[in-house]
């Protein structure tokens, strides 16, 4: 799995394409290939993922039941929307207007790398979702690393 990380302010142009950064782009596996999937995120923004992560992803969702309701569900809107995109000479990727859409990206925009995926947010929501941080972080990463590791994930 890769290790991504940084957040990385871009513009986009107005054909709805974003330079990756020299700096992030360093840090893709030669297996991504220059293409990446882009997907709708859980919150207002969209999520890249280089092809090579995409594929262990795909799997993961592909052993869900299609007889069991929850799973159905969960894999059509988790897949809606994911599409192939690939990195130009010039190390722009162009961004399906769905997407720019689902997470209202117009030209100021913020990519957040981490784990294996980077999100895409609109300048604007990220510094509100950044604004709305938990009062206290403390408690809350409390609370999450500890139900991590008794979860047997620790």
């Amino acid at each position: 799995m890769a290790q991504l990380h940084g957040e990385y302010e871009c513009t986009m142009d107005a054909k709805g394409r974003l330079i990756i950064p020299a700096a992030l782009k360093k840090q893709l596996a030669k297996a991504a290939k220059n293409s990446f999937f882009i997907n709708r995120g859980f919150e207002k923004c969209c999520i890249l993922y280089p092809s090579n992560e995409w594929t262990a992803i795909a799997e993961e969702i592909n052993k869900l039941s299609d007889y069991i309701s929850k799973e159905r569900q969960f894999k059509r809107y988790f897949l809606r929307g994911a599409s192939k995109v690939e990195m130009d000479a010039a190390s722009r990727i162009l961004i399906p207007k769905s997407h720019q859409t689902h997470s209202e990206l117009k030209t100021d925009v913020v990519l957040l790398a981490y784990g294996n995926k980077i999100e895409l947010w609109s300048k604007k929501n990220y510094d509100k979702m950044l604004k709305d941080e938990p009062e206290d972080f403390s408690a809350l990463a409390e609370e999450v690393m500890v139900n991590k590791e008794r979860r047997g994930n620790g």
